[in-house]
C-alpha cells in the first residue's frame, strides 16, 4: 500500500509529465521570454517620425486653408467679373437712352421750320410779285438761325478778319489793294461754332499783295480808271 503511493506520488512530479511540449514553451513564455514572432511586437515611434508626422498634418491643414482662400477669390472674381458686365450694360442702355432722347428734341426743334418752308411755298403758289415768297424764306432762315442759337451754334464773322486756318479754308488768292495781304475778302459760305469749337470753317478768298505795274482788276484804282475812260 505505502509502495503504490510513492510510485504514483514520483509519477506526477517527473518532468513533462501530464503535459505535452506546447506547455512548456508556453511557460517559458510567460516566465520572461520575448516571442520571435514580428508581427506580436509591439510599434514603436522614434522622435524623428513623430516630428514628420506632425509636419505633415500641418502642411494639409495650410492646403486646405489655401484651397479654401482660392475658391473664396475664385468666387468674388466671378461676381466682379458679372457685376462689371452688367455695370457696361446699364451704361450702354442709358447712353442710348439719351442718345435717343436728345434726338427726338433736335428733329422736334426742326418741325416749326418744316411748317415756315411749307408757308413759303403755299405762298409762292399764289402768285403775285414775289414779296410774299422774300418774307417766307425770310421767316424760314430766322427760325432757323434761332434753332442754331438754341442748339449753342452761333455764326462767325470773316470779312476782313486776318486768315486763320483754324477757322477759315481758303480757296482763292486774290490781288487787292483795299484789304491788307492775307486779310479774307470774302466768303463764299459762313463757318460756324460751337462754344469755342468750329462745327464748320468759312470757305474764303484772301488778299494778297498787287502786282507791281498795274493795279489789281478789283481796286479802286482800277475802277476809277475805268470809269473814266468810258
Amino acid at each position: 500500500m505505502s509502495k503504490h503511493k510513492d510510485e504514483k506520488h514520483h509519477h506526477l512530479h517527473e518532468p513533462g509529465a501530464g503535459h505535452g511540449p506546447g506547455h512548456d514553451e508556453h511557460h517559458s513564455g510567460q516566465d520572461g521570454h520575448r516571442s520571435s514572432d514580428p508581427a506580436e511586437r509591439p510599434i514603436e515611434l522614434n522622435a524623428n517620425d513623430a516630428v514628420a508626422a506632425g509636419a505633415e498634418a500641418e502642411l494639409r491643414e495650410q492646403i486646405s486653408l489655401k484651397d479654401k482662400e482660392i475658391a473664396e477669390l475664385k468666387d468674388k472674381y466671378l461676381r466682379g467679373l458679372a457685376e462689371a458686365d452688367n455695370v457696361r450694360k446699364r451704361m450702354r442702355q442709358q447712353s442710348e437712352e439719351t442718345v435717343r432722347l436728345q434726338r427726338e428734341s433736335l428733329l422736334r426743334d426742326l418741325l416749326p421750320i418744316t411748317d415756315n418752308l411749307e408757308r413759303a411755298v403755299d405762298a409762292a403758289r399764289g402768285g403775285g410779285n414775289g414779296k410774299p415768297i422774300v418774307e417766307g424764306v425770310e421767316m424760314v432762315l430766322r427760325s432757323l438761325l434761332d434753332f442754331l442759337r438754341n442748339q449753342g451754334v452761333a455764326p462767325r464773322e470773316s470779312i476782313g478778319q486776318p486768315f486763320d486756318p483754324q477757322f477759315h479754308e481758303a480757296v482763292d488768292h486774290v490781288e487787292s489793294t483795299d484789304y491788307p495781304p492775307n486779310t479774307v475778302i470774302n466768303e463764299f459760305h459762313r463757318g460756324y461754332q460751337v462754344g469755342d469749337r468750329m462745327l464748320r470753317p468759312a470757305r474764303v478768298s484772301v488778299a494778297k499783295a498787287p502786282s507791281r505795274g498795274e493795279p489789281p482788276p478789283n481796286s479802286r484804282e482800277n475802277k476809277g480808271g475805268n470809269g473814266a475812260n468810258e
